[in-house]
């Protein structure tokens, strides 16, 4: 409502007073902002990252594997489509990629990430490389160095890393590259531990972002931390080093469950440091309930936030604050839900199966969730 009190009669004379001199303040004005216009001042600074992509990303590791069980997907209103078309059409514009260097099956390996990047590349979606540089998972209590490295010095330890870049790089041409996962600790241990080899650490860094400004000079390269409340600490002391791209796994389950510390957290990182923020993991059920005879991660009432439920609209409403929260930065990029495909691939009584399935973004009859209408552009 207005200040009444302001709105009071003036005289005919007055008027004509105050008009006339307005008109003279308002012709001054636009000469001045003129003038000021022509020597490169008239309009304020838009920060860089709002005039770059907003990513609307899904990390889909797992689709080769789970895309052999040849199983049919449906949209929301039940008519059954492709599973990548429904991503596609509900507005995910980027995909993650998980790679190992030397996996023991087929699954996250170069040729099985490689050819999927392709056809991914190809529907139009941009791509984002999750590289471990481990054999195997990679997060904080992980960092273990691959077999073909084990034995190595650390410059040749340098050499190999500077290569095996180079090579994905230039072959997959993503648009945004990780150096690692979840490296809080570090990268490639022990030689790159954060805490013990710090120096070592950071060269680590720079001889992987050598490789990829050379060879897919397109790339964003991202460092990536989980947890919310380590990163403003984390990354600057790194914000000297050559990335883009601040990635945080943040999961309530794990780091905590307040939006209220997320924000300050986000308005930390954008106040001090250059680089865009994004959440480059994160996840919320639909249910409790199971459907298969794999235990769930989160399966638990205790381990929800308390205002929003395991329900399809408790899902919606998480990964919208999330999106909320980074498109309220200047240098928010962008977001990333982390299993969505994760069903019960397996079957009803598939052990060693999918610990994610009511996390997915489909329910246990594959039909697409309330969730993806947060991917919309």
């Amino acid at each position: 409502m207005r200040n009444l009190k302001w709105m009071i009669p003036i005289s005919t004379k007055h008027k004509a007073f105050l008009w006339g001199g307005f008109f003279y303040f308002l012709l001054a004005s636009l000469i001045l902002s003129g003038c000021r216009k022509n020597e490169g001042q008239g309009t304020a600074k838009v920060p860089e990252s709002n005039t770059k992509d907003f990513y609307r990303a899904a990390d889909l590791s797992s689709w080769p594997e789970i895309s052999a069980a040849n199983l049919s997907f449906f949209k929301a209103d039940g008519e059954e489509d492709e599973f990548l078309d429904i991503l596609q059409d509900a507005g995910i514009n980027t995909v993650r990629l998980r790679l190992w260097v030397d996996p023991a099956g087929p699954h996250s390996s170069f040729s099985e990430v490689d050819s999927f990047a392709e056809v991914l590349h190809n529907r139009g979606l941009k791509v984002w490389l999750s590289v471990h540089c481990t054999d195997h998972w990679a997060d904080p209590s992980n960092q273990e160095i691959p077999a073909r490295w084990s034995n190595l010095s650390f410059a040749e330890l340098q050499d190999s890393l500077y290569q095996y870049f180079a090579r994905i790089s230039a072959q997959i041409q993503p648009e945004i590259i990780q150096i690692g996962n979840e490296i809080n600790p570090g990268l490639l241990m022990p030689f790159g531990s954060r805490w013990e080899q710090l120096p070592q650490f950071r060269s680590l860094i720079d001889t992987a972002s050598s490789a990829i400004r050379r060879h897919s000079p397109d790339s964003e390269i991202m460092l990536h931390c989980a947890g919310p409340t380590v990163a403003p600490v984390y990354f600057l002391d790194l914000k000297d080093l050559d990335f883009d791209l601040i990635g945080i796994s943040y999961y309530p389950i794990w780091h905590g469950k307040s939006f209220f510390d997320l924000t300050n957290v986000f308005n930390n990182l954008d106040a001090n440091l250059k680089q865009g923020i994004m959440i480059a993991e994160t996840a919320y059920p639909f249910t409790l309930d199971w459907n298969d005879w794999t235990n769930n991660i989160v399966g638990l009432p205790e381990l929800l936030i308390d205002t929003i439920p395991a329900s399809p609209a408790g899902q919606k409403q998480f990964l919208a604050e999330i999106r909320a929260q980074i498109e309220a930065q200047d240098r928010g990029r962008g977001f990333c839900y982390w299993g969505g495909e994760l069903i019960a691939w397996k079957g009803p009584q598939g052990e060693n199966a999918s610990p994610w399935e009511n996390q997915a973004l489909f329910d246990f009859n594959r039909k697409a969730l309330p969730v993806l209408e947060v991917f919309a552009p």
